[in-house]
C-alpha cells in the first residue's frame, strides 16, 4: 500500500514537473518541487516543508551573481530576510499537504518582495 502511494506521488511529481518547468517561473518551480519532495517523508509536516522550501527558494534565488559590492550584498541579504519573514507570516497557509500551490506562493512572495523593497 505504501509503495502505491509513493508511486502515485512520483507520477504526480513527473506530471507537474512537465508543466511547472514550462512556466519559466523560477520560484514557482523551486517551491513546488521542494515541497513535493519534502512531503514524501511521512515525518514531515506541512509547516516544516513550507518553512524549509520558502527559505531554500528565497535564499537561493535572484541577484547573487556577478560582481556585487559589499553594500549591495548586505542590502540583498536584508531584503531576503525581510521577504522570508513576510512570506512565513503572510503566505505559509497557502500550501496544503497534497497541493503546494506554487503559483499562489509565488504571487504572495512577490508581494512581500515589493513591500520589502520599500524598506531596503
Amino acid at each position: 500500500m505504501e509503495s502505491m502511494k509513493l508511486r502515485a506521488l512520483v507520477m504526480a511529481l513527473m506530471f507537474m514537473g512537465i508543466f511547472v518547468g514550462q512556466s519559466g517561473a523560477a520560484f514557482t518551480d523551486c517551491y513546488t518541487r521542494c515541497f513535493i519532495f519534502c512531503m514524501i517523508d511521512p515525518s514531515e509536516t506541512v509547516c516544516k516543508c513550507t518553512t524549509k522550501c520558502l527559505k531554500q527558494c528565497i535564499f537561493n534565488s535572484d541577484s547573487d551573481s556577478g560582481s556585487v559590492s559589499t553594500n549591495n550584498k548586505i542590502d540583498s541579504s536584508n531584503h531576503k530576510f525581510c521577504k522570508l519573514g513576510c512570506a512565513l507570516s503572510a503566505c505559509s497557509t497557502l500550501s496544503k499537504k497534497h497541493q503546494p500551490n506554487g503559483e499562489k506562493m509565488d504571487d504572495c512572495v512577490g508581494s512581500c518582495s515589493k513591500n520589502c523593497t520599500k524598506s531596503y
